[in-house]
């Protein structure tokens, strides 16, 4: 006799295990711990087999024998209905780990592996934070171009359009990485190429104006701030390198018999070690730093923490101090500033002065040659920097060559 609510709402746990019959091969289990489980009873290819549809109260009567006659017709045509529940078991499972957040910590830790900069990993673990909260539990497949520029709308409307752009990019490279291992079939971040509005170009300001740089070269030497910020400010203008691998630079890179400096590959933006010749200045400055810095790593490490180098905003911190706004003065503007004047003086080639600044080169093999060349005259162009720079500061009248004096090639 078929079963009925009330039957199956008063049964009640014995000593073992019973079954009580419904129709056509379902049955409801009784378990001695009182858990009420429904079984169904099926044959395919001639084999007896089960399958458990659900517990009671959970599945009530009504349900099962939905899901017991949805079954039934899956065996009749041929289709066992165990193997599809286990395959859809396994395809949850699979989908649940194929996550965005999930493919994208296994995209990022291939970077750790290729050896990226800590700085680049660092940078691209914070991208993965903006996505995750709306991304983050998504299955990667299921993830539609109108979804992610929602997200990416939001960034931009609240002001962040560099972010929305990186953010963009950074969920295209794990979405390719998605398709390349099988996850994924379609990369939705790149048909939104042009869907967001570009960001507004950043120039670090910078003073090219020989007179008003020799200004503010005699106002660093009169900075009353932290001596190690002032020997900060002493060193940038004569390397003319970027702000954090000036900050974060170690005694360890400092090869004072050779007048060398040379910045490992994961402190620089191009990933290639980058070696800086040092004036006589800049060696005496290094010098003064290291009667201040007590034989520590860094050669400007923070104030209170000298196992840390000194803080981001230290260089723009100090020219506020001294009266230079953001949109005249900043720590990346002494490169702008080398770069203008080095090449107004007319004295060196132009790839010297890329070198020099570390720029990079779209031609791999011309690249790779430029990494070695033009050290002879980047080396005299160290040394007549540092002196253009103790004439800009004494306040001297300035020449300009109007060109590269005999023997200086341009190329």
């Amino acid at each position: 006799m078929a079963l009925t609510d009330t039957a199956i709402r008063l049964a009640k746990a014995e000593a073992s295990d019973r079954k009580l019959a419904d129709s056509k091969g379902l049955y409801l289990l009784v378990t001695a711990s009182g858990s009420k489980l429904w079984r169904l009873k099926y044959r395919i290819d001639g084999k007896e087999k089960k399958l458990a549809l659900g517990s009671y109260p959970e599945v009530g009567l009504k349900l099962a024998r939905a899901r017991r006659d949805a079954a039934r017709q899956s065996a009749q045509a041929g289709s066992d209905p165990s193997v599809a529940k286990r395959e859809a078991r396994i395809a949850k499972r699979i989908a649940a780990a194929n996550t965005f957040a999930g493919i994208a910590e296994e995209y990022i830790a291939k970077l750790e592996a290729e050896g990226k900069a800590a700085v680049t990993i660092a940078k691209t673990r914070w991208l993965l934070t903006k996505l995750s909260p709306t991304l983050g539990t998504r299955p990667i497949a299921e993830i539609t171009p109108h979804e992610l520029l929602a997200v990416l709308k939001k960034v931009e409307r609240a002001g962040q359009r560099e972010t929305a752009r990186r953010l963009r990019s950074f969920s295209s490279r794990v979405f390719r990485y998605s398709v390349a291992t099988a996850r994924a079939s379609v990369d939705p971040a790149q048909p939104l190429q042009g869907a967001l509005v570009s960001p507004v170009a950043k120039h670090h300001a910078a003073i090219t104006d020989p007179i008003a740089f020799g200004k503010l070269l005699r106002s660093i030497e009169t900075y009353s701030g932290q001596p190690v910020t002032k020997l900060a400010l002493r060193f940038t203008p004569h390397v003319y390198q970027r702000p954090g691998e000036v900050r974060k630079s170690e005694w360890s890179e400092i090869d004072f018999d050779k007048a060398l400096w040379t910045i490992p590959a994961e402190r620089m933006k191009q990933r290639q070690p980058h070696r800086v010749p040092l004036s006589k200045q800049a060696l005496a400055i290094l010098r003064e730093a290291a009667e201040l810095s007590g034989g520590g790593r860094y050669i400007f490490p923070k104030l209170g923490s000298p196992l840390k180098p000194m803080c981001e905003n230290a260089i723009n911190g100090a020219l506020r101090r001294m009266g230079y706004g953001p949109n005249e003065m900043t720590a990346h503007g002494f490169r702008s500033t080398a770069s203008s004047l080095l090449n107004e003086s007319g004295k060196w080639s132009a790839d010297a002065i890329e070198r020099a600044l570390s720029h990079a080169d779209d031609n791999q093999v011309r690249a790779a040659y430029h990494r070695g060349a033009h050290w002879p005259e980047r080396v005299d162009m160290a040394q007549w920097w540092s002196d253009h720079l103790d004439t800009l500061k004494a306040g001297a009248k300035v020449l300009v060559f109007s060109s590269m004096p005999s023997g200086k090639s341009a190329g």
